[in-house]
């Protein structure tokens, strides 16, 4: 062993290493969602069958078997409803139709029995805070006077000032600018002239007001409407954002993406300004007066109902983005959710010490409520984490997830993929449920240099190029590396450019080819299974508790090591690897022992 080795604090030729630190009791809960490793389709991305560029419902139908191959348990499918697409389909202008870009209702349910016959979950993506403005209901609300049932659907409100010119708070959308828009004039206007209606994002996404009854009944009744036909759970967009508080205070905190990250604008950082200079009246929490009240677990409760009456188990996913755990926590209650993203370890630092505490935190907090974690490094909404974490001097790195401007400092591919496979490793490990984000198990990065002209994300567009947006976590799938379009679909054709960097990745490029990403992904999803790791228990392991850049616990039978440090660590003589990141190197003896170099993890026995 030579000086610059690092070795367990224990008899190196040990059998069997010590964890006496028990963060997570194994679970015997056989419910599905409570391990299920969910992997995020996006569809437009995804595959497209008919050669539009766009991906489709029948496209992703003729891909399920790669899933089935890969090892996941269900697909959460992003929007694939009728929509204008003014925000890629997160504006919904019917919940009970799929648009025509995707295909049709019987395409839908084909995927569903074609999902369901190979053993795959469906979730769908569910989106109550706001409608399209091409929704029949706010064409009504547009139609109808001031006062109306028809607009008692939505968020409307006077102007301040004399004749109501000034927007009726301080709110920013989270996709830049005023979160209201005002109406024309019209006849029927009162004394301060035309009403504004909320929108916390796009102007074309208006709010929904979920104090009215009819609100309720109706998302009720889309429940019903697709668990009806199949569909196993949902993804609830916005979770924390369906009721606001009383009288719509100003708020103190940052709400655009332009001002803060992604991570601010859907969280917030409060105050923004020095006490002594806010406002009376002005609202001051983390989270913001438009975020996590109280009022939202009343509607979630209410879901829970709805689903407990069907059999087969459904779920309810929250995209909530709060703070602190605590209040994250109680989305998942015994009564409402079953799950909620971890986003908190999405944005954890590349640091052992952090990625330790989160772990703890998130395992403890969730064992309040009796509830599983559900761990996630990347979706459609933040930069992947195979270029987000490849800077090796974090003041580089992007803040948050705010995306990464061409411009700017670019990642290492060859550093952000090896600690990506890391990461990822140490995520599959753990007790709970996972997600997988599309392409990631391709070792997909952001296509950071996309063309201006090329961007379709609201965000960039509203914000005049300011916030860069997602669409570089966004570009359709590489299947065929010699394909056109790289077999996205049967023509050339992609919604949105490809680095040519894709055709090296693409999945038949790396089938059945020993260490690629592809391969690595199958082994640990295969090993997760076999070793029941979901429902494992997890424990510090006494030997590495305290160093400060290695990761290592025990789950069941399995001991996960990662190794963020600048020299390699020493396994235990004999520790047989299941699973590893990326190469190890062991020595020639009989009972070998294994050096894990920087940003790997290993999953191994001893």
């Amino acid at each position: 062993m030579t000086s610059t080795d690092h070795a367990p604090d224990t008899d190196p030729s040990t059998t069997e290493l010590r964890a006496t630190t028990l963060v997570h009791a194994a679970s015997s809960d056989p419910r599905w969602w409570r391990d299920a490793v969910i992997y995020q389709v996006y569809p437009r991305s995804f595959a497209d069958a008919d050669g539009d560029g766009m991906g489709d419902l029948p496209g992703i139908t003729a891909r399920l078997d790669h899933l089935v191959d890969l090892g996941v348990d269900a697909v959460w499918l992003s929007p694939f409803y009728r929509s204008p697409q003014k925000d890629a389909g997160y504006d919904v202008a019917d919940y009970r139709d799929v648009d025509p870009l995707f295909g049709t209702l019987e395409d839908a349910d084909a995927l569903l029995a074609r999902a369901h016959a190979l053993g795959l979950r469906v979730i769908v993506d569910l989106v109550p805070n706001h409608t399209s403005d091409q929704h029949a209901w706010f064409r009504a609300a547009l139609a109808a006077a001031p006062g109306s049932p028809e607009r008692a659907r939505y968020v409307f409100r006077d102007g301040k000032g004399a004749t109501g010119s000034v927007p009726p708070n301080n709110w920013q959308s989270i996709f830049g600018g005023p979160a209201w828009t005002r109406l024309p004039a019209s006849d029927d206007d009162g004394p301060l002239g035309p009403p504004w209606y909320l929108h916390l994002f796009d102007s074309s996404q208006p709010d929904l007001d979920w104090s009215n009854p009819q609100v309720r009944s109706e998302f009720e009744d889309v429940l019903r409407f697709w668990l009806d036909r199949g569909v196993d759970g949902f993804r609830v967009d916005v979770a924390h954002g369906l009721v606001k508080a009383e009288g719509l205070p100003d708020w103190a905190g940052k709400v655009s993406m332009v001002e803060g990250t992604h991570h601010d604008a859907r969280t917030g950082t409060a105050p923004a300004l020095p006490a002594a200079d806010v406002p009376p009246g002005t609202d001051t929490s983390v989270n913001g007066p438009m975020f996590d009240q109280d009022g939202v677990h009343e509607i979630y409760r209410d879901w829970r109902r709805v689903l407990d009456a069907y059999a087969g188990d459904r779920c309810l996913v929250a995209e909530a983005w709060v703070e602190p755990m605590e209040r994250l926590a109680r989305y998942v209650r015994p009564d409402e959710m079953h799950q909620a993203f971890n986003f908190a370890f999405l944005l954890a630092p590349w640091e052992a010490p952090a990625l330790r505490d989160v772990v703890v935190e998130s395992l403890e907090t969730s064992d309040g409520v009796g509830a599983p974690t559900t761990w996630v490094l990347s979706n459609h909404d933040v930069v992947r984490h195979a270029s987000r974490m490849g800077f090796a001097d974090p003041a580089d790195a992007p803040e948050g997830t705010a995306g990464i401007r061409p411009d700017g400092v670019q990642p290492d591919p060859v550093l952000g993929l090896r600690r990506a496979r890391a990461a990822t490793l140490l995520l599959l490990g753990l007790p709970g449920s996972a997600y997988l984000y599309q392409g990631e198990e391709l070792g997909l990065p952001d296509f950071t240099n996309m063309p201006d002209d090329a961007r379709q994300d609201p965000s960039f567009h509203r914000t005049g190029g300011a916030d860069i947006g997602r669409d570089g976590c966004r570009v359709p799938l590489p299947w065929v590396a010699d394909a056109p379009g790289f077999g996205f679909g049967p023509s050339a054709a992609t919604w949105l450019p490809q680095p040519e960097v894709y055709g090296t990745l693409a999945a038949d490029a790396q089938t059945g080819v020993r260490g690629s990403t592809l391969e690595t992904y199958r082994a640990a999803l295969a090993a997760r299974r076999e070793h029941g790791l979901g429902h494992g228990d997890l424990a510090w392991v006494d030997a590495w508790a305290c160093w400060p850049d290695v990761v290592a616990y025990r789950n069941g039978d399995v001991v996960v090591l990662t190794n963020l440090g600048a020299e390699p660590v020493l396994l235990p003589r004999g520790a047989h690897v299941l699973v590893e990141s990326g190469p190890t190197v062991a020595d020639r003896s009989s009972r070998p022992q294994v050096r894990v170099p920087t940003d790997t993890t290993v999953w191994f026995q001893a």
